[in-house]
């Protein structure tokens, strides 16, 4: 529970009560010690202005009442990281594609809008003075969307007929949905594939029909998704068995060292100002063409195969502009 999340909690629990409660109640009931407990107190009622008193007799705490007023908190308080997920849980909710799950998520959007305009973020109009540009995004159809999270959510498996863009072949198989996944305005569907017998990874969008059957899902453990999934660059599953090594030049490194392109990534600033960047990898695919979107600001070091590869992609696209 944060700060900001206790401190309301114990308004709460002040302004719905009319006798005392004692100190070790409401560190119980806010999970917190003493210290915690009374710098809270301190700040409620020193800078807050809550007409917070302590009973002399069995040093409980409560509102006093003898105000025309009740005490109310001052507007919305949120700190900026409260904030930015308030705007990115919008984000998902509204804006990565209209009209998908609309319905359902039509009032939790609207209390967030709601917090949104209490902080000064919004207009009462309902201008927004944060702006999100979801790019490239590809849509999905909202029932398909449905199907996915219910058997999610229920632990069913799903037969599904899927559309592969590497092999430009449909295929139909029976899938444990695991998790979802949103990367890059786009949704994923993390799943044990039955017909392959593994982890596998599912665009929702080559998705061209699904069904979702009465067999329980199997179960993968989140230690083993991880393993799978998060270890290499991007989207592509699978343990990271190579580095790749970069080395942008000292323009482009002022905006690239503040980027995290892995959570296990490792940069180094050199004397010229240039930042060189390792990440772990399996699939090249990806990080080609993420890398080929700096140009001539950046040269892949290692390993020989990925330079090889972004050198003869550099040299297509060239060509094509030549003829």
């Amino acid at each position: 529970m944060s700060k900001v999340e206790r401190l309301y909690h114990l308004h709460n629990i002040l302004n719905q009560r009319r006798t005392p409660i004692s100190r070790h109640d409401l560190m119980d009931r806010l999970e917190c010690s003493q210290a915690t407990l009374y710098r809270l107190v301190a700040e409620l009622r020193d800078f807050l202005g809550a007409p917070l008193e302590q009973d002399p007799d069995t040093r409980g705490f409560y509102y006093d009442r003898s105000y025309d007023q009740p005490f109310e908190l001052p507007g919305i308080w949120i700190s900026p990281e409260e904030l930015q997920a308030l705007l990115t849980a919008r984000q998902v909710l509204g804006n990565v594609q209209k009209g998908l799950l609309e319905g359902e998520l039509e009032s939790l959007q609207g209390r967030i809008s709601s917090l949104l305009r209490k902080k000064g973020v919004e207009t009462e109009e309902g201008e927004s003075r944060i702006h999100i540009q979801p790019a490239a995004a590809r849509a999905v159809p909202p029932h398909l969307f449905q199907d996915v999270l219910g058997a999610l959510v229920k632990r069913r498996q799903l037969h599904i007929n899927y559309h592969g863009r590497e092999r430009n072949e449909v295929s139909e198989r029976d899938i444990s949905p695991q998790r979802l996944t949103q990367y890059r305005n786009s949704w994923y569907l993390d799943a044990w594939c039955h017909k392959a017998e593994g982890l596998r990874s599912f665009a929702l969008e080559r998705i061209s029909q699904q069904q979702v059957l009465d067999e329980a899902a199997r179960d993968v453990s989140e230690k083993d998704l991880s393993k799978h999934f998060d270890r290499s660059y991007g989207i592509f599953s699978g343990p990271a068995k190579h580095t790749a090594e970069m080395r942008f030049s000292p323009e482009m490194s002022r905006w690239v060292a503040d980027e995290q392109w892995h959570p296990d990534q490792q940069g180094e600033l050199d004397s010229d100002g240039a930042w060189t960047l390792k990440v772990p990898f399996s699939n090249p695919r990806e990080l080609v063409m993420d890398i080929l979107r700096y140009g001539p600001e950046v040269e892949v070091l290692a390993p020989d195969f990925l330079r090889e590869a972004v050198a003869e992609s550099a040299s297509k696209t060239a060509k094509t502009y030549q003829d």
